[in-house]
């Protein structure tokens, strides 16, 4: 490991600098060992020494490199802020730079915020982070691009009531609603959901935006049954952090014609039966009564292996969020979506995303998130 940091050291060649941040993005790929192994020895200091002008290939693969070495490893993103690596990777989000390289930035960045580490969410944030990630939203970019940025937005703006403010200041808030659409790919939708909800927690004035920029009709538009299941947890879990003690918002999870089947038409319904829908179990129907009859049908579905546990419990929530009258609900606490980590794996070329633990090419190779979703 140590013969691998000599080789970064300045004076070497772009090659080998390269090949040597890329053996080390694979060494640190799920191994907390080696992690810091290569912390204790010098390494993340070197790796964001490989930040500064160089060629695009060693700025992808450095920036991989921290974004493993940084996967719940909070010694590591701390010595990456001590050594300067925030301003550094923030650098590397700047329009004109190749997409490849912004997206591993992004996944690093997002990694470094990941669990709610509240000194490198400020410090993204005072290096103008938050207005470069959600420059990458725009329409346009590639669903890699799209899918970091977001996944990093999401951590950043977990429990840090400055960062969800800067994001809707920056228009983070049109930004991620727009990619709610069906349009986009499914991993850039569930990282769009995953952000707003985070956006939205305990934060009023983040959560009548979303309502404002049409997010609402959005979010529903994302629970008809049969969605990914990571596009329909994360959706659910919005619109609960959404909904949370804002009743116009609650009203209008009611009042939304999300449809998801013959006789499901309003939004509420939406919710429920995404909770419900599963497929497999025992395939008894479930008969849902709401307090409320007047606003609420009875609705049957299926509880079973087709939905996971999570996205039962974040619809349940959003459900009895944004389906009750205030003075019958039992308001639940918001919460924030589970952390998007990034790391980038050996061998292959193309990087294989999964919402909650993504993967990195580390083998040279361009790769194509990990918070992301706010860590918690």
């Amino acid at each position: 490991m140590a013969a691998l940091v000599v080789l970064l050291a300045p004076g070497g060649s772009a090659a080998v600098h390269e090949m040597a941040a890329a053996a080390l993005e694979s060494l640190c790929y799920h191994n907390d060992q080696n992690r810091d192994c290569v912390r204790e020895c010098g390494g993340v200091a070197a790796l964001v020494e490989l930040l500064a002008p160089n060629s695009a290939a060693v700025h992808e693969r450095a920036a991989g490199a921290l974004c493993n070495l940084c996967r719940d490893n909070a010694q590591n993103c701390n010595s990456v802020r001590v050594c300067g690596g925030v301003a550094a990777l923030v650098g590397l989000l700047a329009p004109g730079r190749f997409a490849t390289v912004q997206e591993q930035a992004a996944d690093a960045l997002a990694n470094l915020c990941l669990r709610n580490n509240a000194r490198n969410q400020d410090s993204v944030r005072e290096c103008g982070g938050v207005a470069a990630l959600v420059g990458l939203l725009a329409p346009g970019g590639s669903a890699g691009m799209q899918t970091q940025a977001a996944g990093a937005l999401a951590n950043l703006c977990c429990e840090n009531i400055e960062n969800q403010d800067s994001v809707r200041d920056c228009g983070g808030v049109v930004a991620l609603v727009a990619l709610l659409a069906p349009s986009a790919a499914p991993a850039v939708r569930a990282r769009a959901a995953a952000a707003l909800g985070n956006l939205c927690m305990a934060n009023a004035r983040c959560q009548d935006s979303v309502r404002e920029c049409g997010g609402i009709a959005a979010l529903v538009g994302l629970l008809a049954p049969g969605g990914p299941a990571a596009v329909l947890d994360r959706a659910a879990g919005a619109l609960a952090n959404v909904c949370a003690r804002n009743v116009l918002n609650q009203d209008s999870v009611r009042e939304c014609g999300g449809r998801c089947g013959a006789g499901r038409a309003a939004g509420a319904h939406c919710l429920v039966c995404c909770a419900c829908t599963g497929r497999g179990g025992t395939g008894e129907p479930v008969l849902q009564q709401h307090k409320n009859p007047g606003q609420h049908a009875a609705v049957r579905g299926h509880f079973g292996a087709g939905r996971s546990a999570g996205a039962r419990r974040l619809c349940a929530s959003a459900c009895r969020l944004g389906a009750q009258d205030p003075d019958q609900r039992e308001q639940a606490e918001p919460g924030s979506s589970p952390g998007i980590r990034g790391d980038c794996s050996p061998g292959g070329c193309a990087c294989m995303r999964e919402l909650g633990s993504g993967a990195r090419d580390g083998g040279g190779c361009a790769a194509q998130p990990g918070a992301c979703l706010a860590g918690g």
